[in-house]
């Protein structure tokens, strides 16, 4: 576990008070690992959205940010990052850095994140804030996430926040041997699924893996080829 620290206090609904009240209703909610709340209280969210949005941040609920994207639910980013976690993993890939904020939760619980973003604007705002609240153990890169990012391959586990219509096999291809890759899938217009991938084969052959579901979830669409 990497600790961070933050002098980030808010007044009234961004306020440390308003973080702890949050942890009761993930609770009510079905989420279990300790770390994984304590994460969830140690982040900010408030400041992964607009100024605007701020005395919301809070709620259980997703939010808009630029360019057409959304700060995933609370209970969405514990709940991946618990099922994320089963395994111990050191070296995570997250796939659609959006406003900052999973990769945030994820520094608070694994040694090394590494995260990509498409949309030039939100990869930025991201990094800058990174920096402000002093994660050195946060890499961005601006990049198409589809693609991932071999370069720094493997990886213990690939979490992906947006949805593709189906698995992204470059992504497969990134994980170690037992890997997990967290991940919501389903076309538009059709029911996203919540899925963990665990990679089954040996490294030295054909990619194998096998496929659990958790349910029906709503993210934004996995678009890839030019980034913005």
């Amino acid at each position: 576990m990497v600790e961070q620290v933050m002098n980030v206090e808010g007044r009234g609904m961004t306020s440390q008070r308003a973080r702890d009240r949050l942890v009761p209703m993930l609770q009510d909610q079905g989420i279990r690992d300790m770390l994984v709340l304590m994460a969830i209280r140690q982040v900010p969210r408030h400041l992964f959205v607009d100024e605007a949005l701020a005395s919301r941040a809070y709620e259980n609920n997703a939010l808009p940010i630029d360019a057409g994207q959304t700060i995933s639910q609370p209970y969405i980013v514990a709940r991946m990052t618990e099922l994320l976690l089963e395994k111990s993993p050191q070296k995570v890939l997250e796939v659609g850095t959006g406003s900052g904020y999973q990769a945030s939760v994820l520094a608070q619980l694994v040694s090394e994140v590494y995260t990509v973003e498409r949309i030039a604007r939100l990869h930025q705002k991201a990094a800058d804030l990174f920096e402000k609240l002093g994660y050195e153990n946060i890499d961005c890169r601006y990049s198409d996430g589809g693609w991932g990012w071999p370069e720094q391959a493997p990886f213990d586990a690939i979490i992906v926040t947006a949805a593709p219509s189906e698995l992204p096999q470059e992504l497969l291809q990134q994980l170690k041997p037992g890997g997990q890759l967290v991940i919501p899938v389903g076309g538009q217009g059709d029911t996203q699924q919540l899925k963990r991938v665990t990679r089954t084969d040996d490294g030295s052959g054909d990619i194998q893996s096998e496929t659990e579901n958790f349910g029906a979830v709503v993210f934004v669409p996995m678009i890839q080829g030019e980034i913005e």
